[in-house]
């Protein structure tokens, strides 16, 4: 009876939030308007709205359209360099308003592996709170189309990493480590009447191996509770079970003592997952039967067949995680893989209202109340036909538009204008709008706008990169091998210079299907000035490298030793760290030139 009562109470909370944002989609574009004059009303007194709108600003006397007409003719479109140095004033304890009214009393980290070093973003309060209400938002759709128990388990793969003090004595860690530590995490889990598998203890380790081990541990001790599986991002999922390959046995006999591994040092931990242990001698012999079956069929359907009542796997799985897409559906078996919903460390964006779609088509609705929405129009560099349009080094840009005014099959980079105190922010993401659901933009997320690899005149991004290892890696399919992970290098040491490709593979591909897949990405980046450079000899025949197995734990190691939490960190696609490469060109076992181009 009380299961019955919280799944009812469960169904009219995911109704009115489901309510509140079908009133908001609506009329999506007023209710931007509103939200921008609410940013500037909140926060017009700053030091840097004051720099551009003037200090006399009387917000009141303005209808909301003409303050949003003043505000994008009067302040100029920014990236994160424009508002760094408010940022660090912060950061040093400047208390006065520079960004925000209200104090900032912490910065958000960014995991540095997009472009190479982290970055503070301001994070307060309202971080939290739309963090909490895109989760509850998020939830409630996929329990339409999955319906969880009440109160059942999370197979929940997180991490934190310790805040630290910055000069000004303000908190700074990553946004993750923040949510984690917060009421709304806790209210996230009453409200969606699910809770994770693992204390506090466990998400807060400093040993993302040892947080691992007992995720796994926990998840199956309370196996036949577990409702979904999910991470952060794909990876850390993947990586989970490629640990559990390995420490399956040391499990099984933990879960019939009731015992922990002493590979678990820290205190703290082993008292929390002690406490939810007790020996459990007959889901041992259990788990020990299915992981000698599945070891026979290298694994496949690891997570149905090891919590069966899971009803899907839930993580970000767009972008830079398409590539453990593979290795995700072989773990997973026949449960849905369900896009988690889109943001960044500076906004949430988008909410996926179809839960059932495939990563591959999943789509985000914007939530208009979280930030004030831009979105810049970009062509392809044939598209120079109209004086308006910015000529930029990848695309050529057309004049931001307001959400209201987005078409549909056309890319766009994301400005955001934030409540914590972001202005006309380039996100640096590229998506297309792929529809409206009422008068709200589905966007479809392409891929970071930053160029990647380029030599000459060519232009090749983290999409064009991703497209040619798929195109490559597909020749290994007619060996036992696997692409694990790979990563990528513009070379210019050596006239003329080239693309390096590295790729860490499981199990083995005979040398000749290796060079025919060089030869197969060499010949898949398609973009003119690569071609042409290739055929003029101005660009050298792409260089695949094979990895020695481990090498991409060794660089998951190297950036959370530099502060980064295995929570947020994704692989970079392409790298000029000199201490990556020499990883890189230490544990380089083969390597193949391409002939595509003769």
């Amino acid at each position: 009876m009380i299961i019955e009562e919280a799944a009812a109470a469960a169904t009219v909370e995911d109704q009115e939030i489901i309510s509140w944002f079908e009133g908001v989609a609506e009329n999506a574009g007023l209710v931007q308007t509103q939200t921008l004059r609410r940013i500037i009303e909140l926060n017009h007194g700053t030091e840097y709205l004051q720099k551009w709108l003037g200090g006399d600003l009387r917000v009141q006397d303005l209808e909301p359209g003409a303050l949003e007409s003043l505000f994008i003719s009067s302040v100029p479109l920014a990236c994160h360099a424009d508002h760094e140095p408010y940022i660090q004033r912060i950061a040093d304890g400047d208390t006065s308003p520079i960004l925000t009214q209200e104090p900032v009393t912490t910065l958000s980290l960014s995991s540095g592996t997009t472009d190479g070093r982290p970055k503070y973003v301001p994070f307060t309060r309202f971080s939290s709170q739309s963090t909490l209400q895109i989760f509850r938002l998020g939830a409630a759709y996929r329990s339409k189309v999955f319906p969880i128990r009440a109160g059942g388990r999370i197979l929940e793969f997180i991490y934190s990493s310790k805040q630290f003090k910055t000069k000004g004595g303000l908190a700074a860690g990553t946004a993750t480590t923040h949510y984690f530590a917060s009421e709304e995490f806790k209210t996230k889990q009453k409200s969606t009447k699910c809770f994770t598998c693992s204390p506090y203890e466990v998400i807060a380790g400093a040993d993302y191996k040892q947080s691992t081990y007992c995720h796994l541990l926990l998840g199956l001790a309370f196996c036949d509770q577990v409702e979904f599986a999910t991470s952060t991002f794909a990876y850390s999922i993947v990586q989970a079970f490629a640990s559990f390959e390995e420490l399956w046995e040391e499990l099984c006999g933990d879960l019939r003592g009731g015992t922990l591994s002493p590979r678990i040092t820290s205190p703290e931990m082993r008292r929390a997952v002690m406490d939810c242990l007790s020996p459990n001698p007959s889901l041992a012999s259990k788990v020990e039967k299915k992981c000698r079956e599945l070891e026979g069929s290298d694994w496949g359907s690891l997570i149905p067949k090891l919590w069966p009542n899971a009803k899907y796997i839930y993580s970000i799985m767009t972008g830079s995680m398409q590539p453990y897409l593979k290795k995700l559906r072989h773990y997973a078996g026949y449960l849905p893989l369900v896009c988690a919903d889109y943001g960044s460390t500076e906004s949430w964006i988008g909410v996926n209202l179809e839960p059932y779609d495939p990563p591959e088509r999943v789509t985000f609705t914007v939530i208009p109340t979280f930030s004030y929405f831009e979105f810049i129009p970009l062509y392809t560099r044939n598209k120079q036909d109209n004086s308006n349009l910015v000529v930029t080094d990848d695309f050529v840009e057309g004049e931001p538009l307001p959400l209201s005014q987005v078409k549909v099959g056309q890319q766009y980079e994301i400005a955001l204008t934030t409540f914590t105190g972001l202005y006309r922010y380039r996100l640096g993401d590229v998506v297309e709008v792929a529809g409206f659901y009422k008068g709200a933009p589905k966007l479809t997320f392409i891929c970071r706008r930053k160029l990647i690899l380029t030599v000459n005149i060519d232009k090749s991004t983290e999409r064009d990169l991703q497209i040619a290892v798929e195109k490559g890696s597909g020749l290994l399919s007619q060996t036992r091998a696997e692409v694990v992970d790979f990563t990528s290098h513009a070379d210019l040491a050596a006239h003329p210079g080239h693309y390096v490709i590295y790729w860490e593979i499981k199990g083995e591909a005979a040398d000749g299907v290796l060079e025919a897949c060089c030869r197969e990405m060499d010949a898949a980046f398609a973009d003119h000035g690569y071609v042409v450079s290739r055929k003029t000899g101005s660009i050298g025949p792409l260089e695949l490298r094979i990895l020695e197995s481990g090498t991409f734990r060794k660089i998951l190691e190297y950036y959370i030793g530099n502060g980064a939490t295995m929570s947020q960190f994704k692989t970079p696609r392409c790298t000029t760290n000199q201490v990556l490469l020499k990883i890189l060109d230490r544990c380089t076992v083969k390597s193949f030139r391409s002939t595509a181009y003769g």
